[in-house]
Order: C-alpha cells, then structure tokens, then sequence
C-alpha cells in the first residue's frame, strides 16, 4: 500500500489530536466558537484518518496492474476422469495446489479501477485473484455433481471491493469496481498463464 496514505493516516490523527486538545482548552476558557471550531476541525481530521486507514485495509492483498500481466502459472495434473490437480505458483513466489472436479479450471479475480483523485494518493488500477473452481462442460452435471471451490484471495477484515458495493460513499475514488473470470477446457497435462489487464482476465497455455 502507498506510503502517502501511510502517512496521511498519522498527520490527520495527529492533526485530530491537536485539535482535540485545542478544544479542551477552549472549553475551559468559555470560548464558544472557539470550542465549535475546533471540535468540528478535531472530527473532520480524525474521519479522514479513519478512510484513509480503511482503504489501506480494504485494499491490502490488491497488486498493482499497470499493463497485462501474468497473475499466475498454473500446472495441470490428471488424477482420473473429470478430476485434476491445478498447482498454482504466484509472482511473489507462493505455491498452492487444489484438487478440482471438472472439465475445466475456472479462476475468477477483483479489479478496481481508481479515479484520478485518488491516483494522487499512489492508488492505482488493482487485481485480487478471487476464486478458482472445477467447471463441468454438461450443464447437468455441473448442478448435480460435486462442486469444487477454493479461495485465492488474502483474507482480511474489510474488502475494498465490496464496500464501493455496499455505499455509495466511496463513489468519488473509484472508477469501476468488477469482477473478471476465465476458465479452460482441460484434457492433458499442461501448464497455462492466468493473465490480467484491466479489461479483465484470460487464460493461455504456456509455452515450453
């Protein structure tokens, strides 16, 4: 995360808490705008403290995305017929494997788009892998048979993603907020790139 809202998140409190004692002393001078004032002055410091320390939270597990990039390298492995292990290696050196039933991996993510204000604030265009599942080529048998689901996204306390979803009051940051998946028929062993840009994810076979 930015350091800009790092530091934004430790000038507004103390600028807060400045204004905070200011008021205490006001107060117990009987000043009453001046006790108004600084109240006031003291909260609107200490609301732009806590949004930039929820975006910062909110956000935490998002990568940066400034042209189409390699999210991650899947290997594929057979077990048996519609059953198949996806080992997954991440760009920051990761490596997780999940054992899918299906004809196809799926793999779905997050991207968030941000408005010029809050490129200011080192806020860029941002990704999050969500979700990767079996997926059955058969529409029956994809409400009849096992369902495989696992979850690639960091967990954290709030999701940037689903509080622009929720209010309205994060409309002047972001640009667009969705959700991008891909999937791939799968009938060997074979190695593909999950790739993503900002028009969102696809999927294509690795070359040896």
């Amino acid at each position: 995360m930015p350091n800009l809202l790092f530091v934004l998140i430790v000038v507004f409190g103390l600028l807060s808490l400045v204004f905070f004692i200011l008021t205490f002393v006001a107060i117990r001078k009987k000043k009453i705008i001046g006790t108004t004032v600084g109240l006031l002055v003291a909260l609107l410091c200490l609301v732009l403290a806590a949004l930039c320390g929820t975006i910062t939270v909110a956000t935490k597990g998002y990568l940066a995305l400034t042209h189409e990039e390699t999210a991650a390298v899947v290997a594929i492995e057979p077990l048996e017929e519609k059953v198949f292990l996806a080992h997954f290696e991440f760009p920051d050196g990761n490596k997780a494997s999940y054992r899918l039933a299906g004809d196809a991996i799926y793999v779905d993510a997050h991207i968030l788009k941000w408005k010029p204000l809050a490129n200011i604030l080192g806020l860029h265009t941002a990704y999050e892998l969500d979700r990767v599942a079996g997926r059955y080529a058969d529409i029956e048998e994809e409400i009849k048979n096992p369902r495989t689901v696992f979850l690639l996204a960091e967990k954290k306390p709030v999701d940037m993603f689903r509080l622009r979803t929720k209010f309205s009051f994060f409309e002047p940051f972001l640009d667009a907020e969705y959700g991008s998946a891909a999937f791939v028929d799968l009938k060997q062993p074979a190695k593909y790139e999950i790739r993503v840009s900002a028009s969102g994810l696809l999927i294509r076979e690795k070359e040896p």
